[in-house]
């Protein structure tokens, strides 16, 4: 089926992302797989092309106005879901090492068939509770980057995803809107756990109105061995 790209190009062009004819089919044929799938499981409540373009793909790509992920060898997305940020910025990044980590088995086995519908390599999907891989040392402080496009309070997910970051690297929540209230009320939770906010990037969906903001905490210290506490505490009792 023919797609019209001219608002994917033109997003892309403005976050200075340049695809190849692959890189496009893969955006499309990751597409036609998720509408395909939502009929039978819920992936996305945004079925509509252009709708997922600007909400899903572009979103998810935002992520280069804060982080130069031309320079990041692994990166981890914490609750991914239908597989945003991360399988979009592992299309438009093909050399970053790529997890995805969801707790329900049934996405990480959709994410698994479309890795191997895209052809992707180095990227894999597993399934499990942030609070509990971040406990294993082979994903404990192992990562450049952390995404996460969560709903989760920021302390809540700063408990989840900073434990996966190595010092020097970055924690990146996408949030809707003015986050300025919630980012100081999680500013003490992030200290604890080894991170710094470097930056608030308040920005605007291409085409839209939507309001978005890209909180960036950078990793300072390691997080100390007893976080994150047991699964469901961060989520009960925030870090306050």
């Amino acid at each position: 089926m023919a797609y019209d790209l001219t608002v994917f190009r033109k997003g892309c062009e403005s976050l200075g992302i340049t695809l190849d004819e692959t890189q496009e089919k893969q955006f499309t044929d990751f597409y036609e797989y998720l509408i395909e799938k939502n009929k039978v499981m819920n992936l996305t409540g945004i079925t509509e092309f252009q709708e997922v373009i600007v909400k899903h793909f572009l979103d998810s790509l935002a992520c280069v106005k804060v982080v130069p992920v031309e320079k990041i060898s692994n990166m981890i997305d914490i609750g991914t879901g239908a597989g945003f940020p991360g399988v979009p910025l592992k299309i438009a990044f093909p050399h970053v090492d790529a997890c995805l980590l969801d707790s329900l088995k049934k996405r990480v086995g959709f994410l698994e068939e479309t890795f191997q519908l895209l052809k992707m390599d180095h990227i894999r999907a597993i399934h499990g509770r942030a609070e509990e891989f971040a406990k294993n040392k082979e994903y404990r402080e192992q990562y450049d980057l952390c995404v996460s496009r969560a709903v989760s309070n920021l302390a809540t997910l700063s408990e989840y995803c900073l434990p996966y970051v190595k010092c020097g690297g970055m924690f990146v929540s996408y949030k809707s809107g003015k986050v300025q209230e919630e980012v100081q009320q999680a500013e003490k939770a992030i200290k604890i756990l080894g991170g710094k906010v470097k930056d608030i990037h308040y920005f605007q969906l291409p085409d839209s109105e939507i309001e978005r903001s890209l909180v960036v905490i950078e990793k300072v210290k390691n997080t100390p061995a007893r976080y994150p506490r047991k699964a469901g505490t961060p989520l009960k009792e925030p870090l306050s």
